[in-house]
């Protein structure tokens, strides 16, 4: 057994766990056939003990239909996610530093080498891009690997480090110019911005508001009516309950009365778009002279910083606005020092309350001080 030649070719011959295995080397050079028995043996030897070959990776621009496919499964209820990652991948895919490599050639090396060369492009306004519109590429890069690791595509994902220098959309309604910004806005945005501004809702969910979510009257030991929000944004956005402000019970009756289907559509019936909402608002803008940062989004950041400014928590910022985790609800708590003074006071006033009822004490604590046996004194 081992190798031999058969006319100019050369085979090998061995037992693997007693079974014989035979095959051409289709080489006419013994070396060459020693070298590929030796490279049998071991892909058998590997099998045997659970150890893999990985299959050679595809590349950025051959692996693209399949990350978009899984996006669109996964965000089957979020269109816009869906163009998100569209737009994005499209840079990726032009890019001459990322289409043809192979994904587990993708590393720190080469994601700097592609930061560098878009901080160096200009936009269409011949204008340099924004660290944040380079780092939303990059995030996208980073899901597209992520996603490659688990179908065992690549055995790692580099480091995606992002430009600093973003800018946050931190633009807030102040209250002086809220009616000035109300009384200019055509309907339906009229409408939906003061959702947004009292309720905090997403465009999206008040856009696909629909009126048997609606409840204009309270509930029972309630003093606000409510909405039951069904948009699927967030693991905590779906089926939350807000309550719904004075004036917006107001402006919702005004539309009529109750009935089935969407609440705010076209004149023709049909759902409302998102860009149709944001031409208006940006016309709005312009005509306030209000900053550009100032998007229609804008109005919830405002109703998440009021909620924060009246002393709400970071939970309850969370359960009501449907945030993925405390950490998105924690940068709308500032605690002012007057916030911090009623909390203290609050919790000075529980600690006498069960105090009174533990020693029927009803005005402070009492000392409690133990002697040498330790009894109560």
């Amino acid at each position: 057994m081992g190798i031999y030649k058969r006319g100019n070719t050369w085979w090998y011959e061995f037992y693997f766990n007693a079974e014989r295995v035979r095959a051409s080397t289709k080489q006419s050079n013994k070396r060459v056939a020693e070298q590929m028995e030796a490279a049998a043996k071991t892909q058998l030897a590997k099998g045997e003990v659970g150890i893999e070959e990985r299959k050679k990776s595809p590349t950025l621009k051959a692996f693209a239909p399949r990350f978009m496919e899984t996006i669109e499964t996964q965000c089957a209820n979020k269109p816009a996610a869906v163009s998100f990652y569209r737009s994005k991948l499209k840079y990726l895919e032009t890019s001459p530093l990322l289409v043809d490599v192979r994904l587990d050639a993708i590393d720190e090396q080469a994601i700097e080498a592609y930061k560098n060369v878009r901080a160096r492009t200009k936009s269409r306004r011949k204008r340099p891009l924004s660290p944040g519109a380079i780092n939303r590429e990059l995030a996208t890069l980073r899901r597209l690997l992520r996603m490659a690791q688990e179908f065992k595509l690549i055995a790692r994902v580099p480091r995606v480090r992002m430009l600093r220098g973003e800018m946050g959309r931190e633009c807030i309604l102040a209250h002086d110019m809220e009616l000035a910004y109300l009384a200019a806005c055509p309907e339906p945005l009229d409408s939906i911005a003061l959702i947004l501004l009292d309720c905090g809702l997403r465009n999206s969910e008040a856009r696909l508001l629909e009126w048997p979510d609606l409840h204009l009257n309270p509930a029972s030991g309630a003093k606000f009516g409510y909405v039951t929000v069904r948009a699927f944004n967030s693991k905590n956005s779906h089926g939350r309950n807000v309550p719904l402000s004075e004036r917006v019970v107001s402006m919702l009756k005004n539309r009529g009365p109750e009935k089935a289907g969407l609440v705010f559509t076209r004149r023709n019936g049909d759902e409302l778009t998102a860009s149709e909402l944001g031409q208006q608002h940006d016309r709005v803008r312009r005509l306030l002279k209000l900053p550009a940062d100032f998007v229609l989004h804008s109005l919830r950041h405002t109703f998440g910083t009021r909620l924060g400014e009246a002393g709400a928590d970071a939970f309850t910022i969370m359960k009501l606005m449907g945030h993925s985790s405390v950490t998105v609800s924690q940068r709308y708590v500032h605690p002012s020092p007057e916030s911090v003074e009623r909390a203290f006071e609050r919790m000075q006033t529980l600690n006498r309350v069960e105090a009174a009822k533990r020693f029927g004490v009803p005005t402070k604590v009492p000392t409690v001080m133990c002697g040498d046996q330790g009894e109560v004194q």
